[in-house]
């Protein structure tokens, strides 16, 4: 799911390398925190958050065939 995540978010930013990705693993929930380039987090939000929510359903299907909850935080 980490890898999945920085692929997408690093297409999507002017600054790929900035992107920083940890992961909190627990039995049923994965909790994976974004970190951009501050001028590049309102592209990864985008408008009325369309992007983020796009990125979210994407890994909820990914994660829904692991049986699994995965939840991605963006930090500033």
């Amino acid at each position: 799911m980490k890898d999945l995540v920085k692929n997408i978010v690093q297409t999507m930013v002017d600054k790929p390398e900035a992107v920083e990705i940890s992961e909190i693993q627990g039995d049923q929930i994965t909790i994976l925190k974004l970190r951009v380039a501050k001028e590049d987090i309102g592209k990864v939000i985008g408008k009325k958050g369309r992007n983020v929510r796009a990125i979210r359903t994407i890994l909820s299907a990914a994660s829904a065939k692991e049986k699994k909850h995965t939840i991605l935080e963006i930090l500033e």
